[in-house]
């Protein structure tokens, strides 16, 4: 089948509509022109973006740092409950010890104290030089070879301050110092001097002084009376010898 256009130039227009529309790069570039004509306010555009990005990003940290805190702080209050009670028994072994403790340091000072007088005539027999004999021999000032006990109490609390923990104060025991007075008679001055000598030597003994010599009539008998005073000292383990007591029984 032949077709024949009877109007001219039809197809030239057909041919140049089958294009379809082509792109105005220069229209476009001036529409952008135009439009940026505020740089002002793309930066604070851009400011705004950047601040919220700021705060979102600051936002979040916050929340993962409160969470380990939180996280920190549950860890913390079960521990606190877990170990109350182991440091509540602590407390109370802590008192029951104090308090062993004050029982046997009352129960070494009595037993350190028993056997000061035997201590006292066993040196002092020791200790007496040949022609010398004694009259007295005693103890000077008031309340002496007695041990006094006493017991430091901890400072009060304040009223602020209930639960406060104070640490233990031990117990502290006074022993009241002994001072000995011994009268006798000698027939020779070096014996008196030997005997004070012998005296200082022990470790029972301190600060032997002679408080009065004179010469005195015993039984017809020229003599030399003296009085010595001195200390008692309680010396340390060392120094005594503790030997077991046997007893045979049949």
């Amino acid at each position: 089948m032949i077709e024949i256009n009877l109007l001219p130039g039809a197809g030239r227009k057909a041919r140049k509509g089958a294009g379809g529309p082509k792109m105005n790069v220069g229209a476009m570039l001036t529409n952008a022109r135009e439009r940026i004509r505020e740089p002002w306010m793309i930066g604070a555009g851009a400011t705004a973006v950047l601040a919220i990005g700021v705060v979102a990003f600051l936002y979040f940290t916050q929340e993962a740092q409160a969470a380990k805190l939180d996280e920190a702080l549950q860890k913390a209050v079960q521990d606190s409950t877990r170990y109350s009670s182991v440091l509540r028994e602590r407390e109370m072994a802590e008192a029951k010890r104090d308090t062993v403790l004050r029982s046997l340091n009352m129960i070494r000072a009595i037993d350190d104290d028993r056997f000061i007088w035997p201590h006292v005539m066993d040196e002092v027999s020791r200790a007496l030089p040949p022609y010398t004999w004694l009259v007295s021999l005693g103890y000077t000032g008031p309340g002496q070879a007695q041990t006094a006990i006493t017991t430091i109490a901890p400072p009060a609390s304040d009223s602020g301050a209930s639960r406060r923990r104070h640490k233990p104060v031990a117990t502290v025991i006074v022993r009241d110092s002994i001072h000995l007075r011994i009268v006798g008679n000698t027939v020779d001055i070096q014996a008196l001097t030997r005997f004070m000598k012998q005296l200082e030597a022990s470790p029972f003994f301190e600060h032997v002084e002679l408080i009065k010599s004179e010469r005195a009539n015993d039984n017809g008998k020229e003599v030399t009376q003296f009085q010595l005073d001195m200390s008692f000292t309680r010396p340390g383990p060392a120094d005594v010898r503790r030997v077991p007591l046997a007893v045979s029984v049949r």
